[in-house]
């Protein structure tokens, strides 16, 4: 009777410090995910109101981005955008980090909302590729993405006017963007 007695306290017990176990992590878990989302209401992610895919297609020459670990040290990045004949689009992103020439290959799918698409350079995994704001000709695009730590300026040509880029940043900002952590391709240039 009284092992009985102790085998039920001992379980008792135990389940009483797996449950707290579990609350706890779940605790953890809903305060990581704060932390994480603490910064991501702070930006304004609205894109463009249309966007024709077709104008978008074609070289795009980086100027500045935040800086990430697919494009850490990289330098003359460009990304090409081409519609293939099922309808689909791909991105071929390349530049050179170090004397060594680099490239990826991804995918883009359309959504129901202008501007934003989703990019997958992996398997089925896809990320978000807001555009948020265009130059009057489509000279220029300001490019965010759910996170606050991705933002790039994307143009036509290898350079742009310095007033050009400083309105760019200017936009950025506005929307909530860190832009003094933007890296510049070329800074010689800006």
């Amino acid at each position: 009777m009284i092992n009985d007695m102790k085998e039920r306290a001992v379980f008792s017990l135990f389940r009483f410090k797996l449950l707290m176990t579990i609350v706890l992590l779940l605790l953890i878990m809903l305060l990581a995910a704060c932390v994480y989302n603490a910064g991501r209401n702070s930006i304004d992610r609205t894109t463009v109101t249309s966007l024709n895919l077709d104008t978008f297609m074609g070289r795009w020459y980086e100027i500045a981005r935040f800086n990430h670990s697919f494009e850490h040290g990289m330098r003359n990045v460009t990304a090409d955008y081409r519609l293939l004949d099922d309808g689909t689009v791909e991105v071929i992103n390349s530049g050179t980090r170090g004397d060594k020439m680099r490239q990826a290959i991804g995918r883009v799918k359309t959504t129901s909302q202008p501007g934003r698409l989703r990019v997958s350079f992996f398997w089925f995994f896809y990320s978000d590729y807001n555009i948020l704001d265009m130059g009057p000709k489509g000279e220029w695009v300001l490019i965010g993405s759910r996170s606050p730590q991705y933002l790039w300026i994307l143009s036509r040509t290898p350079s742009l006017p310095t007033a050009t880029v400083n309105h760019i940043i200017e936009l950025a900002d506005r929307r909530g963007y860190k832009t003094e952590n933007l890296i510049f391709d070329n800074p010689d240039e800006q």
